[in-house]
This record gives structure tokens, sequence and C-alpha cells, in this order.
């Protein structure tokens, strides 16, 4: 299955990994200029809030493509268990 981001999802994903993009530098410059320690690790969770933000949209749209393609499925003869085992390892990925 390939994962197509479109229109308003993939502007909203984009502006998530740019954000959380800026915020790792953001944490690399703090560290190196030796910034107080909880201001580093404030940066550094907002970063990894972004990045999995933007991970459960990209997951999200996976998971409604799979729904989309295992119903297709049925009438392009691909077999809809094998199908099913994708959308549960993508949904698994999430823990």
């Amino acid at each position: 299955m390939e994962l197509e981001l479109e229109g308003a999802s993939l502007k909203a994903v984009l502006n998530r990994l740019r954000r959380a993009q800026g915020q790792i530098s953001g944490v690399i410059r703090m560290i190196e200029e030796g910034r107080d320690c909880e201001d580093v690790v404030t940066q550094l969770a907002a970063a990894s809030r972004a990045l999995d933000r933007a991970g459960f949209a990209i997951i999200a749209t996976g998971l409604q493509q799979c729904v989309t393609d295992i119903e297709s499925g049925r009438k392009t003869g691909e077999d809809p268990e094998a199908m099913r085992a994708r959308l549960e390892k993508l949904f698994l990925s999430l823990a």
C-alpha cells in the first residue's frame, strides 16, 4: 500500500514536521550553549509531541486508505486477510 497524503492532510503533516525540525534545531542550539536542563527538556518534549502528532496523522490516513483498499480488494481479487494483516501491523505501530 502506498501512502498518499493530499491537500489539508499533507499540509498539516508537513507543518508539524517542520515545527518539530525547528524545535529539534533549538534543542541542539540550547545544548551547545549550555542552557538550563529544564528549558532543554521542555523544548525536547514539544518536539516529541509535534512528531507524535505528525505520526498519528500519517497513520490515520494510512488506516483510512487500508480500509478503502480492503473494501476494493473484494472487487480486485486481492486477499482481504492479507490486507487486514497489513492494517493490523500499521495500527500496532502506534503503540
